[in-house]
């Protein structure tokens, strides 16, 4: 069996992968953005700038972390999106069959970690 990295991954492949991605991550920076305004708007002391402040250095360590878009590890990287939420199976299409069944496989297996 191929590692993950090792996977062959084509142009129109690349293209539907890197959409994906995109739309993955802009659902994600639109919930954090969302939560933030609601935070500040809960919170009116003055010092919840500075908690405000760990909040989105801590999402943004998480983000980096989490969107990696080497092709060595996007699969891997497409199932933590597909199990927490910020990628949907329908948004996998454009990628092999084979691709999306490690997807599925992987991320049902973080599922069951969970």
């Amino acid at each position: 069996m191929l590692a993950f990295r090792d996977l062959k991954w084509f142009h129109l492949e690349k293209k539907a992968a890197r959409k994906a991605f995109e739309a993955a991550y802009e659902r994600e920076c639109r919930a954090i953005a969302s939560k933030l305004k609601q935070k500040m708007q809960d919170d009116s002391d003055p010092r919840a700038i500075w908690r405000i402040h760990d909040y989105l250095a801590k999402q943004r360590r998480d983000t980096d972390r989490k969107y990696d878009y080497r092709y060595s590890v996007l699969i891997e990287v497409f199932a933590q999106l597909l199990n927490e939420g910020w990628l949907t199976e329908e948004e996998l299409t454009g990628l092999s069959a084979d691709k999306i069944a490690k997807i599925k496989d992987l991320a049902d297996f973080f599922a069951g970690r969970a």
